[in-house]
């Protein structure tokens, strides 16, 4: 199974955004300065639709 954790991590943090706090579970909220909203990341990225719907709700338009 592939893991896309630290690929889109590092494509989050070169965008401008930041770690906020963790959330429930296995979750952490991150706040991104294009949106100027907060969205939440798996600790676990396993899937491709998944780690791009992160880089969705950050606003970017990136892709895995």
């Amino acid at each position: 199974m592939a893991d896309y954790t630290r690929q889109v991590l590092r494509l989050l943090s070169a965008a401008g955004c930041y770690f906020v706090r963790l959330g429930k579970g296995s979750h952490t909220i991150w706040f991104s300065p294009m949106t100027n909203r907060p969205f939440t990341v798996a600790a676990k990225i396993g899937n491709r639709r998944t780690a791009n719907g992160i880089l969705k709700d950050a606003g970017m338009d990136a892709k895995v």
